[in-house]
């Protein structure tokens, strides 16, 4: 019984608790529900007050957005203004002037219409006169005509020939006396030149000829060359491209060929086989063979050597080979590798008397006549020929000028080309240096006496000191003082234009008058 009141007792006060705590939690709530009605209220508030705030900055800033954009607009309104007040000045500048020039278009226009008018009658005004003139020309002429007895062609014509004549002798006159002038002041100083420049280079005398002479120590060795049916003649023949004559000659074999290379090949060659003893095809295709590559090493080192006695530097191998080969070429018995040394000396002391760089002189000289001696026949000139080798293997173009033109196959571009010619005439014409073929030198000599009697008046024509110079004899009834004169320069001017000759030819004139009388 107790225990059931005491848990009676226990139920109940816990049920008290229960309700105590629930009025004491809804209490509680209440008290939090207000405060947070209050803090509610005053965020509420709060917000208001900020966004109040916001709202009268942002319209603020909106005003002065406002006031700034305003102010660039009205800106910008009054530079455009501006732009157009010019704009209308300019325009207006421009119509005002446009308008002064039509003013004065039409002011030219009259003017020039006026002066149209004048023309136009002063036209008419000279065409009268002319008309007038040329009918009083018309009958000056015929009476002319008929005063004279010629008409006006003929009295033209007349006049054409005597004004012709006169011109052409004064005209003579004029050349002569201008020669003559520069002869006296030129040809004084060139004579002094060449004349210095002959005499410091050394000459040599032409020794050249197309056979040379093999000497035996015996008549039986000529058996042995010959061989059995003459097959070792044959093959020493086949292999050097050279004629072997054995004749009576004793102890003595002939070897002739225009080419000198070849000719001195089969000389060194039967000199070895000789030496040797052994005499037969194989062995002399063998000789040949070692003989020619001696020779080729010979023409390099003659090149070679030429150069560096001359102090010419830089030369193409190929070049120093074909100097090389000038020594077994001959021109008109000349020797050719002295003559071209010669040239090279001589241009290089004429090139330092004019003061031109004498070493260039002294190249264009050695090389002027390396056109001769081709490996291979050719039909090209030798100087265009030289002149294309010079330009393949480097050389400048003054000497390539010069080579080409120093027999005036093409034009002469540097004062190198008429040195060189000179020169090359000088050691070509020089007594002694080349032998003359008798006919071709007698033909020459006709042919200058023969271009002299092609001339007017001519009587007697003399071509004299071995064709350096041509007296003409005139009849002085046909010609005169002055046309002796015109005549020796045309006679000069037919030479140089239609023969070909070393030096210079001088056309001596001669024109005599003799009065003859009796004394009884």
């Amino acid at each position: 019984m107790d225990t059931t009141l005491i848990i009676v007792g226990v139920i109940a006060g816990v049920i008290l608790g229960f309700i105590i705590a629930k009025v004491l939690e809804k209490k509680n709530a209440t008290k939090v529900i207000a405060n947070a009605k209050r803090e509610a209220h005053n965020i509420v508030k709060e917000a208001k007050n900020q966004g109040e705030g916001i709202k009268k900055d942002k319209i603020l800033q909106a005003k002065e957005k406002f006031l700034e954009l305003k102010a660039e607009h009205e800106k910008e309104i009054m530079a455009k203004d501006k732009k157009i007040s010019e704009v209308e000045k300019r325009v207006r500048d421009k119509e005002s002037q446009v308008s002064s020039e039509l003013a004065k278009n039409k002011k030219t226009n009259a003017e020039l219409e006026d002066k149209i008018k004048d023309y136009n009658h002063r036209l008419e005004f000279l065409e009268k006169k002319k008309s007038e003139v040329e009918r009083m020309h018309k009958s000056q002429v015929e009476q002319l005509e008929v005063i004279s007895g010629l008409s006006a062609e003929e009295a033209k014509s007349q006049l054409l020939e005597s004004l012709k004549e006169d011109a052409k002798s004064d005209a003579m006159a004029y050349v002569q006396n201008t020669l003559e002038e520069a002869k006296l002041t030129a040809q004084q100083e060139a004579r002094k030149i060449i004349v210095n420049t002959i005499q410091r280079i050394g000459t040599e005398e032409a020794i050249d000829n197309c056979v040379s002479v093999f000497n035996l120590e015996s008549d039986d060795v000529k058996g042995r060359i010959i061989g059995r049916e003459g097959r070792n003649i044959r093959a020493l023949e086949s292999a050097t491209g050279v004629e072997i004559i054995v004749d009576d000659t004793p102890e003595a074999i002939i070897l002739s060929c225009f080419d000198s290379v070849r000719r001195e090949v089969a000389r060194l060659s039967l000199h070895r086989l000789v030496t040797d003893g052994r005499i037969h095809p194989a062995r002399i295709e063998e000789v040949v063979k070692k003989t020619t590559k001696q020779i080729e090493e010979e023409i390099i080192e003659v090149g070679k050597r030429t150069v560096i006695d001359l102090g010419i530097h830089g030369l193409h191998p190929e070049l120093i080979k074909a100097v090389g080969r000038m020594k077994y070429r001959s021109s008109y018995g000349q020797n050719l590798l002295q003559h071209s040394r010669e040239v090279a000396k001589l241009c290089g002391v004429m090139a330092a008397e004019l003061g031109i760089n004498p070493k260039l002189a002294k190249r264009a000289g050695l090389l002027h006549d390396i056109g001769k001696v081709p490996e291979t026949e050719t039909e090209t000139p030798h100087a265009i020929l030289g002149m294309e080798w010079a330009e393949k293997y480097g050389e400048k173009a003054e000497v390539c000028n010069a080579i080409g033109a120093h027999h005036d196959e093409i034009e002469m571009k540097s004062l190198l080309a008429p040195i060189v010619q000179v020169c090359d005439a000088i050691s070509g014409a020089r007594p002694g240096a080349r032998r003359q073929v008798l006919d071709s030198y007698i033909q020459r000599l006709k042919d200058l006496e023969n271009i002299a009697f092609g001339f007017g008046g001519v009587k007697k024509a003399y071509a004299i000191q071995a064709g350096r110079e041509l007296r003409v004899i005139v009849e002085s009834e046909k010609v005169s003082d002055d046309k002796a004169a015109q005549l020796s320069f045309e006679i000069s001017q037919k030479i140089q234009t239609d023969m070909t000759y070393p030096g210079q030819v001088k056309v001596t004139v001669i024109r005599e008058t003799r009065a003859v009388n009796i004394a009884k």
